[in-house]
């Protein structure tokens, strides 16, 4: 388990298995997030964990306490090999899919060598999806899974205007595709190359293909749209005998009482699992419709969100000042603040400094921190109001949307 020092302690990143925390796995994450650090509990935006304040002297205590809980990597040195992202929604087959892949990267010792950072994706088409994440490989199914689409550096192709796909391969050869197109990467990578993107900026994708063995696709392809409200209330899900409740957390933070909380809900009234989401977010699977209702209240009744138009439903912050010393603001206590006085709320995204940690794909609001308060306000990558207050930011957004 990587730990690294933040300005409130120790930051734990948990990777799940795609991003799936069964309840008994809940109660020992919250459990050692008080017992080990502060007892705040992050959800990132690649549906994993992160627990904040841990003391240097319980690295040790807080790594056993993961391990029992079957939270680990399956090899010794493979624990950044987990960056896989799914559907919340993923299917028994794709998920069987992914941990194929994971079991095969792990027991690969050469790619121990990737980076923390390095990305992949497997999709198997579902409508609940976040394909906005650039990762440095991507799968997406076709042929009802019998096909995967694949690309490098980039996201899945989801829009007219976006990069095709590169090809495709059958499902029975992923696992090897990956593996190698893996092992390529390791293989002509510099020490300075972290990701695919910066290799590919050097040699070119057509040099790489060629590495490769796959079969060509037609261009025009694109990834079916996807509805990301269906990650709020709730929704029957895909077997038609259950359903799931979704919900977003304040701001991509929980505590260790509501994780329990989620845990015994899902123990009681699912199938004993939680399920976390990229957009910081949980779903509650295997809800029986009977219970349906009683799991919505319940979750509102935590301080979670549960429906869109909530005010910080699409707001998005970094840890801030209060956890990281690169920060200029308290982006959490702002976007608080902000929520409070948008009439609209579209996506905002509010970082401390430009790294834009908190979120993996451009927000078409953002604000970065110039100064404890005030921000440079971005549209669509373009800075339209320098140096403004978080009550000028929300005077701006509203008069463009109004004039939109």
């Amino acid at each position: 388990m990587r730990i690294v020092q933040a300005r409130d302690g120790g930051l734990a990143r948990l990777r799940l298995a795609g991003g799936e925390l069964h309840a008994h796995a809940a109660h020992a994450v919250a459990h050692a997030a008080v017992r080990c650090g502060s007892g705040v509990i992050e959800l990132t935006n690649r549906a994993n964990l992160q627990l904040r304040g841990i003391r240097a002297d319980a690295h040790a205590e807080l790594v056993d306490l993961a391990l029992n809980a079957g939270l680990g990597p399956q090899a010794e040195g493979g624990d950044d090999l987990r960056n896989v992202m799914l559907s919340p929604l993923a299917s028994d087959a794709t998920r069987g899919l992914a941990a194929a892949i994971v079991t095969a990267m792990q027991s690969d010792a050469a790619l121990h060598a990737l980076s923390p950072k390095f990305a992949l994706q497997v999709d198997g088409g579902e409508r609940l999806a976040m394909l906005d994440h650039p990762h440095d490989l991507w799968l997406s199914a076709l042929d009802d899974g019998a096909r995967y689409a694949f690309g490098f550096a980039g996201s899945m192709p989801h829009r007219m205007n976006d990069s095709p796909a590169l090809g495709s391969i059958a499902r029975e050869r992923v696992v090897d595709f990956v593996l190698a197109a893996l092992r390529a990467f390791v293989a002509l990578a510099s020490n300075d190359e972290h990701r695919m993107r910066d290799l590919l900026a050097r040699i070119g994708v057509t040099r790489f293909l060629a590495m490769l063995s796959f079969d060509p696709i037609d261009t025009a392809w694109r990834r079916a749209p996807v509805n990301d409200a269906l990650r709020l209330g709730a929704h029957p899900m895909p077997d038609g005998a259950h359903g799931y409740v979704g919900a977003q957390t304040q701001l991509g933070r929980l505590d260790a009482a509501t994780l329990d909380a989620l845990a015994d809900l899902a123990s009681t009234h699912a199938q004993g699992r939680l399920l976390m989401t990229p957009w910081q977010g949980v779903l509650v699977p295997g809800v029986m419709p009977r219970h349906a209702e009683h799991v919505l209240d319940r979750m509102n009744a935590l301080g979670l969100i549960t429906r869109a138009d909530h005010p910080l439903a699409r707001l998005i912050a970094c840890a801030g000042s209060s956890g990281c010393a690169k920060s200029r603001a308290d982006t959490k206590a702002d976007a608080h603040r902000l929520a409070a006085l948008l009439p609209v709320h579209d996506d905002v995204h509010l970082s401390g400094c430009e790294r834009s940690c908190a979120a993996a794909h451009p927000v078409a609001n953002t604000l970065i921190a110039v100064s404890p308060g005030r921000y440079d306000l971005y549209v669509d990558a373009r800075l339209v109001a320098p140096n403004v207050s978080i009550e000028e930011a929300a005077a701006w957004l509203a008069r463009s949307h109004a004039d939109a």
